[in-house]
């Protein structure tokens, strides 16, 4: 699968963001302002670890010779951390290539202006071309909070302590500022540092907030007791708050708005069954069980939102009230675009329980993109999981490669391949190294034994 949607992202939208394969040409978008070749930039270290050598060396060349950092256009913050910084880094730290490094460190400085505000949070849209911020208005929790893995390994890398400063900055606001019962809303001002209005989501806008609490903690090798600290009471806010059983036994995660739940869950917010799952074991010992059932129940509950449709793919957003159980009941909510999160959870739960469902439920997932995602030229997402006649978007997303496919090679595969022990993935599957402080405590402790 990877193969075929590589040697079609090659063959028609090279150096573009990403593919159309229905109309077999490339795609740029505004995301990533004018930043080239999301796609193989995504891709490195997918190809690499799948062992297909001969693209990954198309790639690092591309990367090489063509992709350029200096270009014009406003860009998502975000996005360009999660795909650009995490790709290199990943890509750098698992071939030790330097050029993935300097590229790395390169576009993280430019990301810098993005933090020029009265209060640190950084804007969501920056200019890469004028060095600056460019948006007013809110920034989104998920989007200020999904910085902290890529940028203490920026500091790592470069020895310039200005990165991580950036990331714990944010952090000591949020810790400083009033928590509607102990939640974080999803829109922050950058210019005052208060929560602009009460909505909480664990799925789009909040997500991945949470996702690097609990990798930040497993990142630092257990040292960074902020990090847990913050991750479990926000945990603790939301079982309290917002996980829920339906009446057909079914357990999600409503959303909030002002204190009135909304029950319905995204498939963004599928991704939370894998992190509470990689966050059991560091709970408290009495929770440590009740945490690996309830992902074992949220995962569950998002391999029902794919059952229940035509196309054994899941929607877009899914809903728990009028009667209707883990299935869009809105049009505007039946699409799928290939995305990754169930199969994110998937891939932690074999990991954690070695139960087989969770590999014949990926198999499940590989057979439905197949049949249904898989077009002349590559794969699309589709408008509509609830018919088989499907109708495509034409749009072979970046994390397709990145995510979608990299976690099923990794629900197949050995634990020892990435394993958990020794990496953490970042919000777009880029795996990244746990940064070992106590093998270097230890030998500067021997050191001054011995001097003395």
């Amino acid at each position: 699968m990877m193969k075929f949607a590589w040697d079609n992202y090659k063959l028609y939208a090279w150096g573009k963001n990403e593919l159309r394969p229905l109309t077999r040409n490339g795609h740029i978008g505004n995301m990533f302002g004018g930043l080239r070749g999301a796609s193989i930039v995504d891709s490195l270290d997918t190809l690499y670890i799948m062992g297909l050598m001969d693209e990954y060396n198309d790639a690092k060349e591309w990367v090489k010779t063509s992709l350029d950092l200096n270009s014009n256009g406003e860009a998502s913050l975000f996005e360009v951390n999660i795909r650009y910084v995490g790709g290199l880094l990943s890509a750098y730290y698992l071939t030790g290539e330097e050029l993935f490094k300097n590229k790395a460190v390169e576009l993280g400085e430019k990301l810098l202006p993005a933090f020029n505000t009265p209060t640190g949070i950084p804007r969501g849209v920056i200019n890469l071309g004028s060095w600056g911020w460019a948006s007013a208005g809110s920034s989104i929790l998920a989007e200020f909070g999904t910085l902290h893995l890529e940028f203490v390994h920026l500091t790592e890398l470069s020895s310039n302590p200005i990165y991580t400063e950036k990331v714990m900055n944010i952090r000591k606001l949020l810790n400083k500022i009033e928590k509607p019962h102990g939640l974080y809303p999803n829109f922050l001002s950058p210019v005052s540092g208060n929560w602009v209005q009460h909505h909480v989501s664990i799925g789009g806008l909040g997500d991945s907030f949470y996702e690097y609490l609990i990798k930040s903690y497993l990142m630092s090798d257990k040292m960074d007791d902020d990090a847990k600290k913050m991750y479990y009471s926000a945990l603790e806010a939301i079982e309290a708050n917002l996980v829920q059983k339906s009446p057909g036994g079914l357990t999600y995660m409503a959303e909030w708005r002002g204190g009135i739940l909304d029950h319905k869950m995204g498939h963004l917010a599928c991704f939370s069954g894998g992190m509470i799952g990689i966050g059991a074991d560091d709970g408290a010992p009495e929770k440590r069980q009740h945490y690996l059932d309830l992902a074992a129940e949220i995962t569950n509950t998002c391999h029902e939102s794919y059952t229940r449709s035509a196309t054994k793919l899941g929607p877009e957003a899914f809903r728990f009230d009028s009667g209707a159980e883990a299935t869009a009941t809105r049009l505007s909510d039946r699409y799928y675009i290939l995305r990754p999160e169930v199969i994110e959870s998937y891939m932690y739960m074999w990991r954690l329980t070695h139960d087989p469902k969770y590999r014949e439920w990926g198999w499940e997932a590989v057979q439905a993109l197949e049949q249904h995602c898989r077009v002349e030229s590559g794969f699309s997402g589709i408008r509509d999981v609830y018919t088989t006649s499907v109708s495509h978007d034409n749009m072979q997303q970046s994390f397709f490669l990145s995510e979608t496919l990299k976690y099923l090679y990794l629900l197949f595969s050995d634990d020892d391949l990435l394993s958990l022990e020794d990496w953490v993935f970042n919000t777009e599957a880029h795996p990244l190294p746990i940064i070992r402080r106590s093998c270097l405590q230890d030998e500067a402790t021997q050191e001054k034994t011995v001097s003395k």
